[in-house]
């Protein structure tokens, strides 16, 4: 993994035997935390903060990355924006009138490097007592987590006087290259402010995809300039598109946050959306998802709004050709996400034409197979690596031959049976994404969207059931903190996960929500795919994760992120009090 290469060799930099660390702390927390935790953090005994410089600037690296530019620009105004005044207030001291952090300096060894699967994100960042600061990174990347960090480590005084930690060293890299959060805009529309929002909050958390669910049964809310009907008769309205600006906005916002945006169209199932404009390449379209209530066997898609791509239909290549020529034109990320998940045997056995298929020894299977023998080859002829959700080699019912997705073409993503799934995908040599339904999906534990449902028509308790929601109960934030998403698996096998991502379905979500929904929940996720959830001795850190997170969220909402409350306040200002065990 290249974000793994070197982690020893950067813990043990022979810079030991400096002065500052020579004196310095390194205790589980301190009185003014960064989120996720670093690899290494110390911080000089007795613990000091110095001033901020009223004429503070940051400096960056002789040469030119306009992303980093624009980084160095929002961390200066965020800086003195802010007006962050820890729940508790920090046990330091401030050094005497008159000494201030006047910059931070930015040394950046590859300012060209592209923002890519497998950067290096790694970043050095030392403030000395003298109020010397600076940022050492390989790529700009890296150098923008360590603005970050440099952020993180700035609060007010009670007096409103802007402080940051001095004596104070971060050595810092991630333990996993892939680091997502998985939005759904096909279910619900969200305005483009509250994706840029949502961006915002991942790099503040040190995450570094976007995954865009873009289109579903649903909608299909994108305008795409080759496949203009698609999105004319596909979307809720006029006013919930994403136009071919709207995207750019998107992208060029996120990279300037060291953030990819990684775009799904999936397909060939959940495109009941694609109807509208293209009829004839769906199948099943318009019918009612669940025929028979007592016969889950029965239905025509995993939930309401039934249709599915019809492999055998030459208008259905011509439509996706389409498709994946524009939006590999609009997104310039190096993974191209196809779906394939939940292809629903009864849509396509409804379908005369497919029937027909049948009668003559076809199967269900070689339909997939079909379509994913045109799509792949296409999608890497655009220079890009395909991702599938893990159904389209492991549903027991669709699948394929492992020969069309070659692994070194081809990441699986895995969602259901937990570490199990993950183990199978692995096994079979492909690279892995984490999205274990069990663990990363936020919408889990709402119960079930559907209406004239009679589960809920029942008298008795309700207690530890799963509320109607088929994943539920809720991912509370530990659930989510504690995964370790390559449980079970040997080294070797270890190798080939390359992350994980949060996802929010959103069937039950919409703007009004959406914060409260990811956050801080994909922030517990953030830390443990940043710096893991173990501490030195390998346990497990979640208690004393507890209250650096509450600090966390209470930065994250100051900023303008409506994350929900892990505890009381109380708790916070009362260390301790509110474990379950003391």
């Amino acid at each position: 993994m290249a974000a793994r290469n070197g982690f020893l060799a950067l813990l043990l930099l022979p810079l030991l035997s400096s002065p500052l660390l020579s004196r310095a702390q390194e205790p589980s927390s301190f009185p003014v935390n960064v989120w996720p935790k670093p690899t290494s953090m110390s911080w000089a005994a007795p613990l000091m903060a110095m001033p901020v410089s009223s004429s503070f600037r940051i400096v960056g690296p002789s040469g030119n990355n306009p992303y980093l530019v624009l980084a160095t620009q929002r961390y200066t105004a965020l800086l003195f924006t802010e007006r962050y005044r820890p729940i508790v207030r920090p046990a330091v001291n401030v050094t005497a009138a008159g000494d201030s952090i006047q910059s931070l300096a930015l040394v950046v060894s590859d300012l060209s490097a592209p923002l890519q699967d497998g950067v290096d994100e790694s970043y050095v960042l030392e403030i000395l007592p003298t109020g010397a600061a600076t940022v050492t990174a390989a790529t700009a990347w890296g150098a923008m987590h360590g603005l970050e960090t440099f952020s993180q480590l700035s609060w007010r005084s009670a007096s409103g006087k802007l402080l940051v930690a001095a004596g104070v060293r971060v050595e810092d890299r991630p333990l996993y290259q892939h680091r997502g959060l998985m939005l759904d805009t096909g279910r619900t529309f969200f305005p483009v402010l509250d994706i840029l929002r949502t961006i915002d909050a991942m790099a503040a958390n040190k995450m570094n995809v976007f995954h865009w669910h873009i289109t579903d049964s649903q909608s299909f809310p994108i305008q795409l300039p080759s496949e203009p009907r698609l999105a004319e008769m596909g979307a809720y309205g006029e006013d919930m598109t994403y136009t071919v600006e709207d995207v750019t906005r998107i992208v060029e916002f996120a990279m300037s946050r060291g953030v990819r945006v990684v775009p799904e169209i999936d397909g060939p199932g959940h495109t009941a959306s694609w109807a509208g404009a293209y009829p004839e390449a769906v199948s099943c379209a318009g019918k009612f998802w669940l025929p028979d209530a007592n016969d889950w066997g029965s239905r025509l898609a995993a939930e309401p709004g039934s249709g599915q791509l019809n492999p055998l239909k030459s208008k259905t290549y011509e439509v996706v050709a389409n498709v994946i020529n524009d939006i590999t034109s609009l997104f310039p990320d190096g993974f191209y996400h196809a779906g394939a998940d939940e292809v629903t045997p009864g849509c396509w056995q409804t379908d005369p034409s497919i029937q027909a298929d049948i009668e003559n020894g076809g199967t269900l299977s070689q339909l997939l197979e079909r379509y994913v023998r045109a799509v792949h080859p296409h999608v890497v002829s655009k220079n890009r690596t395909v991702v599938f959700w893990e159904d389209v080699l492991l549903d027991a019912a669709v699948n394929v031959s492992a020969s069309l997705i070659p692994p070194a073409t081809t990441i699986l993503q895995t969602w259901n049976n937990g570490s199990n799934n993950t183990k199978l995908i692995v096994q079979a040599g492909y690279r892995a994404i984490v999205s274990s339904a069990s663990f990363y999906y936020l919408d889990c534990g709402h119960g079930d969207f559907v209406g004239n449902n009679s589960v809920y028509d029942d008298q008795r308790s309700d207690y530890d059931t799963q509320g109607g929601s088929w994943c539920g109960p809720f991912k509370t934030w530990q659930r989510v903190y504690d995964y370790d998403i390559t449980y079970g698996l040997t080294a070797e096998e270890a190798k080939l996960v390359i992350g994980g991502e949060v996802a929010l379905w959103t069937e039950q979500a919409d703007a009004t929500v959406l914060d409260a929904r990811l956050w801080p929940r994909a922030s517990a996720m953030a830390e443990a795919l940043w710096s893991g959830n173990r501490d030195a001795s390998g346990g497990k850190r979640y208690a004393e994760a507890t209250d650096r997170l509450n600090d966390w969220r209470h930065r994250m909402v100051g900023r303008g992120v409506r994350a929900e409350p892990i505890q009381p306040l109380w708790c916070r200002t009362r260390p301790g009090m509110c474990n379950l065990v003391r």
